[in-house]
């Protein structure tokens, strides 16, 4: 009865004030996650904030323990008025195991919940420390993905991949504009503390001076960004901001040495693999492969030589399967996983991710990933034959980003017309400039 229904079990034993009060209290429990779905139904961007706040997320941790720890002294008092005394011994012995089962399975139960709390809790004052722009950009969040090996201080950090995503802020659909790490005399925009330094762009004789760069020397100059948590994205974002004419509304920093801990805390990713990659190259001795085929299941480790291989391979092409990562992760990172992973994932995340996305904004990117994933993405590349990385033509470039930004944003004001079929023979072109990304990484 306690199972079922707390309190009836006092009501039918004599117990009627302890009854009452619990049968109070779980109505109203009842009733309030009847107003939390109502809320979540009308209005999920306001719920999932909600949820994402500190002081929400630090009362229902303590409320989760208070219910549970309620809950297990009602089924230890209803044992008691069973009075277990008269059952006779083998009567007493399974009475009293059923009952200390019973209550050791709920209190976990509780505990698991109110631990998810604590981690999200932790999470987000870890990571969520923000900074950024909370304001769409013509409609759109543009969302600076830097990838990159760090130490703890992460001074010294040269991004090995810098992707902007921007996304509709209505309906999701999702543009991401790679950059290649040597991209050279970039811009700096006039707000810009290096705008000064480098008023012609980012450039030197050595040609040293890429895009990749942009952060180690911003943070062994933090003199120019006093007060900045972050120089080096911050100085990448207006790098970046210069380049392709768009306003950068947040950054998020992965570092690689972690990202194959992300990817294992969700049990790995399926992708098509539509090349066979070397483990390892360069610097150090080839061990194996990452083998091409569909629908394979990679490990974290695997993925992460997938996204970075630059054996056998060019800069361009590695561009094209870092957002074929990307994609695959957008496309598995849904509730269901993250519910059933959310301690090793949020444990995984304090180590691998920073950003100046505030924790108020976490349910607005949650909204927007879920449309973004039930959408293609479209893709566009700074690369040759488009631009040339160390002479580009930036008017060229940010004449490009805003063509397929239009060209997205059309797609959901008008009736799209049939696509044909392509014959089962034909192979997918690795094009980075594209409409459907799905198609460009299929194997």
């Amino acid at each position: 009865m306690t199972l079922v229904l707390p309190g009836s079990a006092q009501l039918a034993g004599g117990s009627r004030r302890i009854g009452m009060f619990a049968l109070r209290i779980w109505a109203g429990l009842w009733l309030l996650a009847l107003l939390a779905g109502v809320l979540a139904l009308i209005q999920p961007k306001t719920a999932l904030a909600a949820i994402t706040l500190a002081p929400t997320l630090k009362a229902l941790q303590i409320g989760i323990v208070i219910v549970g720890l309620g809950w297990v002294g009602l089924i230890v008092d209803a044992w008691r008025l069973a009075n277990p005394g008269e059952q006779g011994r083998w009567g007493r012995v399974v009475s009293s195991a059923l009952t200390l089962t019973v209550a050791l399975t709920i209190f976990g139960g509780f505990v698991a919940v109110a631990s998810m709390a604590s981690a999200q809790h932790e999470l987000t004052a870890a990571v969520f420390s923000g900074g950024g722009d909370q304001v769409a950009k013509q409609g759109r969040y543009n969302i600076l993905l830097l990838g990159g090996d760090a130490e703890q201080d992460r001074v010294g950090l040269r991004p090995d991949s810098i992707t902007v995503a921007s996304v509709d802020a209505d309906s999701g659909r999702t543009v991401l504009i790679s950059l290649p790490r040597n991209l050279q005399a970039v811009p700096f925009p006039s707000y810009s503390p290096l705008h000064d330094r480098f008023p012609h762009g980012y450039r030197c004789s050595d040609g040293s001076c890429m895009l990749n760069a942009v952060y180690t020397y911003a943070s062994q100059h933090r003199d120019l960004y006093p007060g900045v948590v972050n120089p080096g994205a911050q100085a990448t974002k207006e790098a970046v901001e210069g380049a392709t004419g768009l306003k950068i509304n947040y950054w998020a920093l992965i570092d690689l040495n972690g990202f194959e801990s992300l990817v294992d805390s969700v049990g790995g990713i399926t992708m098509d693999v539509y090349r066979r990659v070397p483990v390892g190259g360069g610097s150090t001795k080839i061990s194996g492969y990452v083998e091409a085929g569909r629908n394979r299941h990679l490990s974290g480790y695997e993925a992460l030589w997938f996204a970075r291989s630059r054996s056998d391979s060019s800069d361009y092409d590695r561009v094209l399967r870092q957002k074929c990562v990307m994609r695959a992760m957008l496309n598995q990172f849904d509730p269901i996983t993250m519910l059933m992973k959310f301690n090793s994932i949020t444990a995984a995340s304090r180590e691998v991710v920073a950003t100046d996305i505030p924790a108020s904004e976490i349910g607005t990117m949650i909204d927007l990933a879920l449309k973004a994933k039930a959408l293609p993405v479209s893709s566009v590349a700074m690369m040759p034959p488009l631009i040339d990385p160390s002479s580009p033509d930036f008017d060229k470039v940010r004449r490009n980003v805003a063509k397929k930004i239009e060209a997205s944003e059309a797609i959901d004001t008008q009736v799209a017309e049939p696509t044909p079929k392509p014959s089962p023979s034909a192979s997918p072109s690795r094009d980075a400039q594209t409409d459907d990304l799905g198609k460009v990484c299929s194997a």
